[in-house]
C-alpha cells in the first residue's frame, strides 16, 4: 500500500509539471479556465478508484474485478458529466479542451492500469 502511495504521488506530480510550465512559460491560452479544478478532479477521482480496488483485491480476489468494473464504469460516467458541464458552463477553444481532457483522462488511466496490474502480480507472487 506505502508503494501506492509514493507512485501516486509522483505521477500526480509528473502529469502536472508540464502544465504548471506552460502555465508559468506565459503560455496560459493552452490550458483552459479551470484546468487546476479538473486535474484535482481527476486526481481525487483515480486515487479513490484506484484505493478501493486494492483493498477489495486485498480483501477477496475475485471482488477485486467486480470492483475493478464498476469503478472503471463509474469514472467514465463522472468524467463524462464533468466534461459535458464543463462545455456548457464554459465558452473555450475546442481543440484546448480535449488537449486538456484526454491529457488528463488517458494519464491517469493508464497509471491506474498500471498499479492495479503492478497489485495482481504482488498477489500472483505469494
Amino acid at each position: 500500500m506505502k508503494r501506492f502511495f509514493i507512485a501516486f504521488g509522483i505521477t500526480t506530480l509528473a502529469i502536472g509539471l508540464p502544465p504548471a510550465l506552460i502555465n508559468y512559460a506565459g503560455n496560459a491560452a493552452w490550458l483552459i479556465p479551470g484546468f487546476w479544478l479538473i486535474f484535482q478532479f481527476f486526481s481525487s477521482l483515480t486515487f479513490l478508484i484506484s484505493l478501493s480496488v486494492i483493498w477489495a483485491q486485498q480483501k477477496n480476489g475475485t471482488l477485486g474485478g467486480q470492483v475493478f468494473l464498476g469503478a472503471t464504469t463509474l469514472k467514465l460516467l463522472l468524467c463524462m458529466t464533468i466534461a459535458l458541464i464543463y462545455t456548457h458552463r464554459y465558452k473555450v477553444n475546442d481543440i484546448v479542451f480535449v488537449l486538456n481532457y484526454f491529457y488528463l483522462y488517458f494519464l491517469y488511466t493508464a497509471f491506474e492500469i498500471y498499479s492495479l496490474l503492478s497489485n495482481l502480480r504482488v498477489q500472483n507472487k505469494k
